[in-house]
């Protein structure tokens, strides 16, 4: 995101906005499905090395560039590095044991919070003190992929995937099926039922089968959902804000850009409310949807006050506070999906969120944003965001008013759910919620 940190001054932001902003969400949609299964397939170092070339390729059109497709080409190229995020976390899972999974998650999550942190006080720095260029600016950007590039060539290919690829054990259990399929010829009558039997134990249809479970339990459903329509808005408000700050910017005297520090204090505030996240002690399974709808209704008012307000410094406040409540809700959603399911099924759960997401991001940009549209202004599309949080906020609120209703007459009538205690974001309580797997076995928490 570091390049949207420091675009330069422009009187007129309507072709950013309508005509090559858009490529992004369109790029992204296009190739994140055939991302993620050739990362599966192709054991992830493939797609990190596209995504490394991917980068290069922006930023040398961000040096060389000139015309409206040129830029739109850049967009491109950033949608594929977007989609090919999941090969990064997954290639790190597959390179150490399931007991260094947390640990390595911390590891990797504080490795990306530094780097946007340094990027952006760096950035800051060069243009405030240094009266760096926007051009010179670029060129260092280049030189840093571009080692990103060779560091990816460099990475060693792993043996193993989620679901192409697997470990030792399932290819025992091949073997084994093998050894079946010679006593099937011996019993003819078996070899049907054995078959089926075969098809029903695959990988790819026990995941579907437990897939189930997402629409079935309101825990799962609840943050699903929030994952796929808050966090569209939330993306769409990270890749318009900038231009919304350069609208503001023209028409104020003080020309100075403080982007890159702006970048820089949302991302310590999301690392720390993030932190924060995994200490408060709350009976999600009562209070998530009130607590969602406080943090949604909080969004909307700073979404409103963005696009009303003429000062850039009470927009570049309002947009740290934006962030940050989102990044609070982020660790929550997180544990809550993953705690419930299996690693592979959690991997394609968190894929299908990402893809609704974007499709309602594409469709929202087709409608309101796109040339071919409404082709909206920038400060109109924050208007429609405003309203987007505010319609949540009241799906949300009233779905909280109904589980808190719920539990308070269960509570009057001596239900289990008076006796469950308040828990940390680490810890899943043994309640009904805590059902069998289609599958047959236990939710591990």
């Amino acid at each position: 995101m570091w390049r949207r940190v420091l675009l330069p001054g422009r009187r007129s932001s309507l072709p950013v906005t309508n005509e090559i902003t858009p490529v992004l969400t369109y790029s992204y949609m296009a190739v994140l499905v055939p991302t993620f299964l050739l990362t599966d397939l192709l054991r992830y170092k493939p797609v990190l090395i596209l995504q490394g070339i991917s980068h290069v390729v922006i930023w040398v059109l961000m040096l060389l560039g000139t015309t409206l497709l040129h830029m739109q080409l850049m967009e491109f190229c950033y949608g594929i590095t977007m989609a090919c995020r999941v090969a990064y976390s997954s290639y790190i899972f597959s390179l150490v044991s399931p007991a260094l999974y947390q640990r390595v998650a911390g590891y990797s999550r504080s490795a990306v919070l530094l780097g946007v942190f340094t990027s952006s006080v760096l950035g800051q720095l060069c243009m405030s003190l240094g009266n760096v260029t926007f051009y010179t600016l670029d060129a260092i950007s280049l030189g840093f992929v571009s080692f990103g590039l060779l560091l990816a060539l460099c990475l060693p290919w792993p043996k193993r995937s989620l679901f192409f690829n697997r470990t030792k054990n399932q290819e025992q259990k091949e073997l084994g099926a093998a050894a079946q399929s010679e006593l099937d010829k011996i019993n003819p009558k078996a070899e049907r039922s054995s078959s089926a039997s075969c098809w029903k134990d695959s990988i790819l249809f026990q995941m579907l089968l437990e897939l189930r479970n997402v629409v079935r339990r309101p825990n799962l459903r609840l943050w699903s959902l929030w994952w796929v329509f808050n966090s569209t808005g939330y993306y769409l408000v990270l890749f318009y804000v900038h231009i919304l700050w350069n609208d503001i910017q023209v028409d104020t005297e003080d020309k100075k850009v403080y982007n890159g520090g702006v970048e820089a204090a949302a991302t310590l505030l999301s690392a720390g409310t993030s932190f924060v996240a995994g200490f408060v002690k709350i009976r999600w399974n009562v209070w998530s949807e009130l607590v969602i709808g406080i943090i949604t209704a909080l969004q909307a008012g700073l979404l409103l006050l963005m696009r009303d307000t003429n000062n850039i410094w009470v927009c570049y406040v309002s947009y740290i506070l934006f962030r940050g409540v989102y990044q609070f809700l982020v660790p929550v959603a997180t544990f809550q999906i993953a705690s419930s399911l299996t690693k592979e099924l959690c991997a394609l759960v968190f894929g299908i969120n990402t893809f609704f997401g974007t499709i309602l991001k594409t469709i929202i940009n087709l409608i309101f944003t796109d040339k071919r549209g409404l082709a909206l202004d920038v400060k109109s599309q924050f208007r429609l965001y405003f309203v987007y949080f505010t319609i949540l906020t009241v799906v949300y609120l009233v779905c909280a008013a109904v589980v808190i209703i719920r539990h308070f007459r269960s509570q009057r009538g001596g239900g289990a759910a008076a006796s469950i205690p308040a828990t940390e974001l680490g810890v899943v309580p043994i309640t009904s919620e805590t059902e069998l797997l289609s599958n047959g076995k236990r939710v591990d928490p």
